[in-house]
C-alpha cells in the first residue's frame, strides 16, 4: 500500500508522464521506478488509473468488415472440424486462412481506396470480422439460451441421476464376501488412473450414487450402491424413493420421471415398472445437462454437504454400503426437514407437504413393484365383445380409444390395484396412455350382458364401421346412411356418375423404343447346317426354267465347272455365273446368222 507521500509523487510523475512528447514517456517512467522502487508495468497501471486520457475517437467504419459473411462461415467451419471435445484449437487462425486462400475458399481482401491495392486481410482483422458475425468459434460454441421449467405440484415430475463417487472406493472383502471398508482415491495406489487395469477396478469397485428430487419441492432423495449404473439399482432406487419411510416426507408414485439416455435408463425392466405404474418416462436428448439441472446441482449439493464429511469418520463408521446408506439417510432427514430453499424460502417437507390428497398416490409394496419390473406389457387380441383374455381373467376394453375387434391392445398388470390390467395405446401427444380395464364378471352360468327382452345395448362404431359408413356415403354420393341405401337399392350410379374406370384406356400411351434381341439356338443351328450338293442332272432342272434357250452347252459348263455337284444354297451365284458365261456365244452366233 502506497503512502500519501508516495501517491502525491507518483500523481506529479503521471503528469509528466501524460504531457512528455513522442519518445519522452519512456524517460519518465524510468525515472520514476529508479525513485519510486516500482516497477515498469507497476507504474504503467497507476499512470493509467490517475491521469485523464481523453476518449478515443470512434473510427468511421467500426462495426464493419471487408470479410463477407460466407468467407468467415468458411473459416469458422474449419477451425471448429479441428477442435477437440475439450474445445482446444489444433488449427491455428492464421494456417485455417492460408489454408483457405490456397484452395480459393476465400479471398478476405480489400482495396486501398487511395492507390486501388489489393491488400490481405490480417489474421487479427479476420478475427475481428469473425466476432462481427458472430462466427468465432467461442461464439458459435456458447450454449442455447436456457428455459426455466416449473412443474404443477409435488410428485408431479421427479429428476433421476447417478453419478460414480470418483473420491470413494468400496471394494468386497472377497475372504468375508463383504464390503471391505471405504477407500479414498488419494490414499491408494491401486486406483492410479494412468494405468488402464486399474480403470475397470475402479468403476467396480467404486461407490456410485442415485440421487432423486422432486421438482416442485426441491426434496432431495440421495442412495447409494456398488456394480455401476444398472438397470437393477435404478429399479432399487426409484422403488426406495417411492415406498413410505418413517421421518422423511418424499414418497409416493410420480406422474413423470425425466433422466439421461443411458442403457440402464431406458432398459425394458425399468420400462416395465413404469409403464404398469403408469409413469411418464421422458429421456433427454444427449448433451443436454440442463434440461434436468435441479438433479445435477443435487449432487453437487450431496457431494459437498454430506460426501465431504465421510473422510472424518472413522473406519469402522464406514466400513459397509449399509452404514453408509444409513449415513445417507440420516443427512435426508435433517437436510430436507431443516435447510431452506432459496427458490421457494420454505424447508423441502414444507414445500412438499403441500400435495394433495388426489396428487399423493401410495406406492404399491416393494415386492409387487420388483414383480411388476421383471413382467412385460403383452399383446392381446381383441375378440368381437370387446374383450381380451390376460392372466387367467378378462377385461372389457370397450372404453379404450380407437379399440377394434379383430387386432391387438397391450395389456399389462396395474400394480396399483390388485388383480386388475390396463391397457397402453399411444396419446394425442406421443406419450402412451394408460386405461384401467374392468374385469368381465360372469354369473353362476358364465353369462354376462343385458337381458334378452328387457334391455338392449350396443357398443359405439369402431374405427373400422365409421370408415365402413363413410365409404357407403362417398360411393353413393349420399348424405345420410338412408339415402345410400336407397340409391344402392335403386341401383345408381356409383359415385353419381363422376367416375370412369376406363378414363386411362384413351390416353396415348408412349411407343416401346424396339431393342435389340439375339436369335435363338434352334436359328443359329439351321442358319449354320450344310445341305448337300445337287447333281448336275439335279442343277440342270433347277435352272433349266430359268434360261429362254437351254441347250447341251449349258450342261457341260455345269460339269466342268461343278465336277462335285451344285451347292444347294448357291444357286443363285451359280445361275448368275451360268448366264455371263453363255451371253457372248449367244451374241456371236446372232450376229453370224
Amino acid at each position: 500500500m502506497t503512502t500519501g507521500a508516495v501517491n502525491q509523487q507518483l500523481f506529479e510523475y503521471a503528469m509528466r508522464w501524460q504531457s512528455a512528447a513522442h519518445g519522452g514517456k519512456g524517460r519518465v517512467i524510468d525515472e520514476a521506478a529508479r525513485y519510486l522502487g516500482l516497477s515498469r508495468s507497476t507504474l504503467h497501471k497507476e499512470f493509467k488509473n490517475m491521469v485523464f486520457t481523453k476518449r478515443r475517437k470512434r473510427r468511421s467504419d467500426a462495426g464493419t468488415s471487408n470479410l463477407t459473411r460466407d468467407e468467415a462461415t468458411t473459416i469458422c467451419a474449419v477451425v471448429m472440424e479441428h477442435m477437440r471435445k475439450n474445445n482446444k484449437h489444433l488449427k491455428a487462425f492464421a494456417q485455417a486462412v492460408d489454408e483457405c486462400r490456397e484452395l480459393g475458399l476465400i479471398k478476405a481482401q480489400r482495396i486501398d481506396p487511395a492507390t486501388g491495392e489489393v491488400v490481405m486481410l490480417s489474421t487479427s482483422a479476420i478475427v475481428a470480422g469473425l466476432r462481427l458475425y458472430h462466427m468465432h468459434p467461442k461464439q458459435v460454441q456458447r450454449p442455447a439460451p436456457a428455459i426455466s421449467m416449473s412443474s404443477k405440484y409435488p410428485n408431479h415430475c421427479w429428476q433421476i441421476d447417478a453419478s460414480r463417487c470418483i473420491m470413494f472406493f468400496l471394494p468386497p472383502d472377497e475372504r468375508e464376501s463383504h464390503d471391505n471398508g471405504l477407500r479414498f482415491a488419494d490414499d491408494t495406489a491401486q486406483y492410479y488412473k494412468n494405468k488402464p487395469a486399474n480403470q475397470i477396478k475402479a468403476i467396480r469397485q467404486a461407490l456410485w450414487r442415485y440421487v432423486v428430487t422432486d421438482h416442485r419441492s426441491g426434496w432431495v432423495f440421495v442412495d447409494y450402491v456398488t456394480q455401476g449404473e444398472t438397470s437393477a439399482n435404478l429399479i432399487e432406487c426409484l422403488i426406495a424413493a417411492m415406498v413410505h419411510r418413517e421421518g422423511e416426507a418424499l414418497h409416493g408414485v410420480p406422474n413423470m420421471i425425466m433422466l439421461d439416455p443411458g442403457s440402464a435408463n431406458t432398459s425394458a425392466a425399468f420400462k416395465n415398472l413404469c409403464q404398469q405404474l403408469q409413469i411418464r418416462v421422458q429421456v433427454n436428448a444427449v448433451g443436454q445437462p440442463r434440461a434436468k439441472g435441479q438433479v445435477e446441482k443435487s449432487q453437487d449439493l450431496v457431494e459437498r454437504n454430506f460426501e465431504a464429511a465421510l473422510r472424518t469418520l472413522p473406519a469402522d463408521q464406514v466400513r459397509t454400503l449399509e452404514q453408509i446408506r444409513a449415513l445417507a439417510a440420516r443427512w435426508r432427514r435433517s437436510h430436507n426437514g431443516r435447510a431452506i430453499m432459496r427458490r421457494h424460502g420454505m424447508t423441502r417437507d414444507a414445500a412438499w407437504l403441500h400435495i394433495t390428497a388426489d396428487q399423493l398416490v401410495v406406492a404399491p409394496a416393494a415386492d409387487l413393484m420388483r414383480e411388476a419390473a421383471t413382467t412385460a406389457p403383452e399383446p392381446r387380441l381383441v375378440n368381437d365383445f370387446l374383450r381380451v383374455s390376460f392372466l387367467g381373467r378378462e377385461y372389457d376394453v370397450s372404453h379404450v380409444p380407437n379399440v377394434q375387434n379383430g387386432e391387438k391392445l397391450l395389456i399389462c398388470r396395474n400394480v396399483m390395484v390388485a388383480g386388475s390390467a390396463q391397457a397402453i395405446v399411444p396419446g394425442a401427444d406421443g406419450h402412451d396412455e394408460y386405461h384401467v380395464l374392468p374385469e368381465v364378471v360372469r354369473d353362476e352360468f358364465g353369462q354376462v350382458g343385458p337381458v334378452i327382452g328387457e334391455a338392449y345395448e350396443s357398443h359405439a362404431d369402431s374405427p373400422a364401421q365409421k370408415a365402413a359408413k363413410a365409404v357407403e356415403l362417398r360411393a353413393m354420393d349420399a348424405q345420410t346412411l338412408e339415402e345410400a341405401q336407397a340409391k344402392r337399392k335403386a341401383k345408381s350410379s356409383f359415385m353419381g356418375g363422376r367416375y370412369d374406370p376406363f378414363v386411362m384406356i384413351d390416353k396415348p400411351v408412349p411407343q416401346p423404343m424396339p431393342r435389340a434381341g439375339t436369335e435363338h439356338a434352334m436359328t443359329q443351328q439351321a442358319s449354320q447346317r450344310v445341305l448337300p450338293p445337287l447333281t448336275h442332272i439335279q442343277a440342270a432342272k433347277a435352272l433349266k426354267d430359268k434360261f429362254a434357250h437351254w441347250g447341251p452347252r449349258h450342261y457341260q459348263w455345269i460339269v466342268t465347272h461343278y465336277p462335285e455337284g451344285v451347292p444347294a444354297d448357291d444357286l443363285a451365284t451359280v445361275e448368275s455365273a451360268l448366264r455371263h458365261a453363255m451371253a457372248p456365244r449367244v451374241l456371236l452366233m446372232s450376229r453370224v446368222a
